[in-house]
């Protein structure tokens, strides 16, 4: 399985990413370059990543002017055609732009930066992105944002609970999904979604710094084992 993150103007988790699958995962990982438009040497067995960072600068609403980067063109084609795409942070708030994901990511209810380790309910391990996982598990993941209130008006909620395709709430160290355990204000505590072809992931928590005993905390590392194990089990 061969990875592709793409490094937007602004990007500052690329390297991150980078670290984590190629020297803790061992997979094959290259640089993609937003203006590049296409993904040569990717087939769907691959999968792209859209790291954290401020992609230009996060003007406009952040992630919008990334969503019409040129590289988003080959990665909607890629995943229309069942290639597995994974947003983290502000990758998700691409993916949300760029119509690859429902819903938008607002400014924290506090309006103020988060940085700090929280805690994550597993909503659908039926995933490749969760696989591994079991329903009801809770992972330590840290957040660092500031625009990462994930919002959707009440139909597309309901159409993402009625499809299974909310994957993590925040919750609290024991799983308890309430308002006090919810960083940024999220609609029903959503912290990451998938599409209906279950093939385009996004989440605003860092599994990439969750992923090394060195950091103190493996939690994230599991949601990377998923997306190795379903293609060695799918090859």
């Amino acid at each position: 399985m061969k990875f592709g993150v793409v490094v937007f103007p602004g990007s500052n988790c690329d390297d991150d990413m980078i670290h984590v699958l190629g020297d803790v995962m061992k997979s094959e990982v290259v640089k993609v370059w937003h203006k590049d438009t296409g993904l040569p040497g990717f087939n769907t067995s691959d999968c792209i990543v859209l790291p954290g960072g401020f992609a230009y600068g996060d003007y406009l609403r952040c992630g919008a002017l990334a969503g019409l980067s040129p590289i988003m063109s080959a990665v909607k084609d890629f995943a229309a055609k069942g290639g597995m795409v994974v947003g983290i942070c502000n990758g998700f708030q691409v993916l949300c732009e760029a119509g690859l994901l429902p819903g938008v990511l607002l400014a924290n209810s506090s309006q103020k930066f988060i940085c700090k380790n929280i805690h994550l309910k597993i909503e659908n391990n039926e995933t490749p992105f969760t696989r591994l996982t079991s329903k009801g598990d809770v992972l330590k993941i840290p957040i660092a944002h500031a625009e990462g209130r994930y919002y959707a008006d009440e139909n597309i909620l309901g159409q993402l609970e009625m499809n299974n395709q909310v994957l993590f709430r925040y919750c609290s160290p024991t799983g308890e999904v309430a308002d006090e355990y919810n960083p940024n204000g999220a609609s029903r505590n959503i912290a990451g979604i998938c599409n209906e072809g279950r093939n385009v992931f996004g989440m605003m928590p860092h599994p990439e710094r969750a992923s090394e005993e060195i950091l103190g905390n493996t939690d994230g590392r599991i949601l990377f084992e998923s997306l190795l194990n379903h293609v060695l089990e799918s090859a």
